[in-house]
């Protein structure tokens, strides 16, 4: 067996470990899917236990840890920022140091711990954006690209352009904190009401709904933004440095009012700037990427770091043809970083050698956990659950197929488990993209979310153009389309004056294409390409769907509820299955009908929802 190297990321957020032997990748996981706890920062035991369960190694037969960041340069950024604003981050500084003390600036203590004492070998500290970018470039089927990383900020860096030839990466430009694109986004996410490093999504999501009104105030105010889409913000307008909030009062005086209050209505104001940073942040990125091009040659575009998980920038990005190619690590944030340090210490510091797959060697990032037809049947037994079980493949996708047809929402698990933060197929809730009544019903009976927040299609890949404007893989659901001219639908003058309307979902209740559950109201789609070598059984149960009904569309989205991370284990299915009104739970080979289940009480379903916080 060859080198066995665990790469962790820990103490920030969506902390993750990942395993690999001789350079593949066998597993990878984010802690949250095991504690239950939403982007869980704290030490990755979990995630770290599955990974050498996986392996079928223990601790002691490691060669390499690998930790996905500098600690001691990161602190560093620390100090010096709070000693510039002596003495207004003094309350900032106070909440900090603790953890500091106790635990990041002790990290091979951590790890030997949480390793039971058994593993005494070095422990490796990669930069943040080296892991980034190892994680962009290595797993990608490109033998050479240029590589993008953009994110919040790491121990300096915020952004980097560098370049990945065969088995060696180098950073030729960055740029510093406090200048940040990531944090930018992050500033108008909770201006807006939402939860910083967790509501970014919906931000962008919001976006559409809005005009960017705010996109020269931005551009004059905040920014001084430069051609090769380097940047530098005014600090007089935010407070991420040397406070517990990230905006202050010049920031809302500049925007008009207070920042929003979390789970109060939202207004044309929200819109309007979701809008307006989302169309800077696009600007940004394909300035970044315009130099990138320029600076390497290269015609092939890796992207890693937080801002890469902007799937509408990713999709713009495509369209301007800047690069021939472009691939997302699908873990592109943190977790990602636990994959990346580990490549990084194979590839870069040990020099082994590499050999790009062409398709990706990411295994359809379905790289966590996956649990038996044996051991489901004893969970199910054991809890007296009705259930049907199907021995055969095809007799389950029919069944299947034509529940979804039905307009039934099926909650199904499969296979492995997801890494990233996209639901992909192995642990996903389901339905027809057909349906007008879909995405208003699955927001807010099952996700229990805001109406306003759009679904991913997932479609077949060979069809995929007949959809959406996309003729490229997009396996990871990190590429958004516009929706075909050909589908779409013409609005009355009173659908017309409906998607004006200031409540939301009066404009999402407004059908515009023939796959009205998965298009947004700009006639985009966040798409995930369905192929059978990465998605196996999810692929056949597509194309089943199709025989049946003539679409090669379905609605994905991630198997949880608001708040709660996505489900890791038939138990944690289970519980979200009965706490829902998801009329179908798929686990392997066992299909469960809710009208067969004993009904939780509402006591017990209200109780299990606020068990999560909101997002």
């Amino acid at each position: 067996m060859g080198k066995k190297i665990l790469g962790v990321s820990a103490y920030y957020h969506d902390s993750a470990a990942a395993l690999i032997v001789d350079g593949k990748i066998v597993a990878a996981a984010q802690e949250e899917r095991f504690t239950r706890i939403k982007h869980d920062h704290n030490f990755p035991s979990k995630a770290v236990d599955y990974c050498l369960e996986e392996g079928k190694i223990t601790a002691d037969q490691l060669d390499f840890v690998v930790f996905y960041e500098k600690p001691y340069l990161k602190f560093d950024r620390l100090l010096e920022t709070y000693i510039a604003y002596v003495p207004q981050g003094l309350k900032s500084f106070l909440s900090a140091m603790p953890l500091w003390l106790k635990q990041k600036l002790h990290i091979p203590r951590e790890i030997k711990n949480a390793l039971g004492g058994k593993y005494k070998k070095k422990i490796v500290f990669p930069g943040h954006h080296e892991s980034h970018a190892a994680s962009a470039f290595y797993p990608s089927p490109f033998d050479e690209a240029a590589i993008l990383t953009v994110d919040g900020v790491g121990e300096w860096d915020t952004s980097t352009i560098g370049s990945g030839r065969g088995n060696h990466i180098e950073i030729h430009k960055a740029l510093q904190f406090p200048h940040s694109l990531g944090l930018l986004y992050s500033a108008f996410t909770y201006f807006t009401g939402f939860r910083v490093n967790s509501g970014e999504y919906k931000l962008m999501g919001l976006a559409p709904y809005g005009t960017p009104r705010y996109k020269e105030v931005i551009l004059k105010e905040l920014l001084d933004l430069r051609e090769d889409g380097s940047f530098a913000v005014d600090m007089d307008f935010f407070n991420y440095c040397q406070g517990l909030t990230m905006t202050n009062d010049r920031f809302a005086t500049l925007f008009d009012g207070p920042p929003r209050t979390a789970e109060s209505d939202i207004t044309e104001r929200e819109m309007d700037l979701a809008a307006s940073v989302q169309v800077v942040t696009e600007e940004i990125v394909l300035r970044m990427a315009r130099h990138a091009r320029e600076i390497t040659g290269l015609p092939n575009l890796c992207l890693a770091g937080g801002v890469a998980l902007n799937c509408v920038a990713n999709g713009k990005l495509l369209r301007e043809k800047i690069f021939e190619r472009i691939w997302v690590q699908p873990a592109a944030g943190d977790a990602g970083g636990a994959l990346g340090s580990a490549l990084f210490l194979h590839h870069q510091l040990l020099e082994e050698p590499r050999q790009a797959d062409p398709v990706d060697s990411m295994a359809g990032s379905l790289l966590g956990p996956k649990h038996s037809n044996d051991s489901i049947r004893t969970f199910l037994n054991e809890n007296s659950v009705p259930h049907h079980y199907f021995e055969k493949e095809e007799e389950l996708l029919d069944k299947v197929a034509g529940v979804i047809s039905n307009e039934q929402v099926v909650g199904w698990f499969h296979g492995r488990m997801e890494f990233g933060p996209r639901a992909l197929g192995s642990r996903s809730i389901i339905g027809d993209a057909r349906s007008e009544k879909m995405q208003s019903q699955m927001n807010v009976r099952i996700k229990f979310r805001e109406s306003f927040r759009p679904f991913a299609p997932s479609v077949l890949r060979e069809d995929v153009n007949e959809y959406f404007d996309l003729k490229e893989d997009s396996p990871y659901m990190l590429i958004v389309a516009p929706v075909q001219k050909s589908i779409r639908t013409q609005l009355s003058d009173k659908e017309q004056e409906q998607m004006k309307d200031p409540n939301l979902i009066q404009r999402v209740n407004v059908k515009r294409s023939t796959v009205p559950a998965v298009t947004h109201v700009d006639m985009s789609a966040r798409v995930q390409t369905v192929d059978e070598i990465r998605n196996g059984r999810y692929y056949r149960l597509i194309k089943r769907f199709k025989e049946k009904t003539g679409s090669g569309v379905i609605i994905n989205t991630s198997f949880n509820i608001r708040g709660e991370p996505i489900v890791c284990s038939p138990q944690d299915a289970y519980r979200c299955f009965l706490a829902t009104d998801m009329d179908v739970l798929v686990l392997e080979n066992f299909v469960l009908f809710k009208s067969e289940q004993t009904e939780e009480s509402r006591e017990v379903r209200e109780a299990y929802i606020k068990s999560f916080k909101l997002d």
